[in-house]
């Protein structure tokens, strides 16, 4: 293990970064000053704090100004550790924060060890993340347009009688409606084509993703996800974008804590309360884990479009992905008939699906990614 001679805490913000300077002997923690947030004014930090080439260990928390300042300092031979926010341990009555404090407070828990560190992903694993991510906002004000549109045509008594909204006879008979001012009829045009107009940036922004699939280092496991029934290829490639290789965890558990699937609990002498879920972790990998356990409701059976997209995983994939069909669909019919809540039976079937998407990755050679 690389020994540190300086532990260094950083507050980053968008213009400046307060710098805060510990021995990692044990010691005073001084404040070492404010910086310019440019790679320029971190090389120039690097140099003054290590003249000798001595070893360093900076921390900063996982924010909106991203891994730039990590893959800089981990590139110049440093360590650094994006830390997780929420896991800072704070006092209660602690009133004021500050920049300096906050710094000092990072360089005296980080030589502490009482930092959680983050998964930092590669650059290539954040562009598909940022392409994910991109669909998933678009899917949304997909959402909200449709949304909009359908209010204004119930506002002015307007409702559609067929049975499904969004489809191409729904469009058919938007050509159809009209409005007695033309102010009215410019409206109901312009909510009409932003709802078009956002379905076909969600359409292209999918043909990006299935061909930025074919040059991913994680293609694979994307492929070995699918095979399982709810997982098509936004659902595997959003898991994979946002979680990684699956193989980092130690066991189904931790990755089940990880997405905030598992019970949280209140205990405290010979009581025993558990609540909902904790709902920590990656909400994006969490809520289309939860969409895909909606189709666990129906019988476990082969369809043509599961075997179709489950062809391109290897046999011992398959396999997993039809145990899991078959004990996923039993669960959910034994959780109802206890009297569970649809709701809360997806989310206890998301949570063991989740144990078959680390079975997959482990049934899977090793992905070669870039170092972060």
């Amino acid at each position: 293990m690389k020994e540190f001679n300086k532990v260094v805490g950083l507050d980053v913000h968008k213009e400046s970064i307060a710098v805060a300077v510990a021995p990692a002997g044990g010691g005073e923690v001084r404040y070492f000053g404010e910086i310019p947030n440019t790679p320029e004014a971190v090389a120039r930090l690097v140099k003054k704090l290590c003249p000798t080439g001595e070893g360093l260990s900076f921390c900063y928390e996982a924010g909106p100004c991203g891994y730039g300042i990590h893959r800089q300092l981990r590139a110049a031979g440093q360590d650094c550790a994006v830390v997780a926010p929420s896991l800072i341990p704070r006092k209660a009555g602690e009133r004021v924060k500050t920049d300096r404090r906050d710094a000092l407070m990072l360089a005296r828990l980080h030589r502490a060890h009482e930092l959680t560190a983050v998964w930092v992903p590669d650059a290539a694993q954040e562009a598909v993340r940022d392409l994910t991510r991109a669909r998933a906002d678009l899917q949304e004000m997909t959402r909200i347009a449709r949304q909009r549109l359908h209010g204004f045509l119930l506002r002015h008594g307007r409702p559609y009688a067929g049975k499904t909204k969004w489809g191409p006879a729904f469009f058919r008979w938007l050509e159809t409606v009209r409005f007695d001012h033309s102010v009215q009829q410019i409206v109901f045009q312009e909510y009409v084509d932003l709802v078009q107009e956002m379905a076909r940036r969600v359409l292209a922004l999918e043909t990006e993703m299935r061909r930025a699939l074919s040059a991913w280092s994680l293609a694979p496991v994307v492929e070995g996800l699918m095979a399982l029934r709810g997982v098509d290829l936004v659902t595997a490639m959003t898991v994979a974008a946002e979680l990684g290789d699956l193989r980092r965890f130690d066991k189904p558990r931790q990755l089940m804590a990880y997405l905030g699937l598992v019970p949280s609990e209140h205990s405290s002498g010979g009581s025993r309360r558990q609540g909902g879920i904790t709902k920590t972790g990656n909400s994006a990998a969490r809520r289309v884990l939860v969409e895909a356990a909606w189709c666990y409701r129906f019988p476990a059976r082969k369809t043509a479009h599961l075997q179709r997209r489950a062809e391109h995983a290897p046999p011992a994939v398959q396999a997993i992905a039809w145990t899991a069909q078959k004990r996923l669909c039993q669960r959910y019919r034994d959780l109802i008939g206890r009297g569970k809540l649809p709701v809360q039976t997806c989310t206890a079937v998301a949570r063991e699906l989740t144990g078959f998407l680390w079975a997959i990755a482990q049934a899977l050679p090793a992905p070669v990614t870039e170092v972060a």
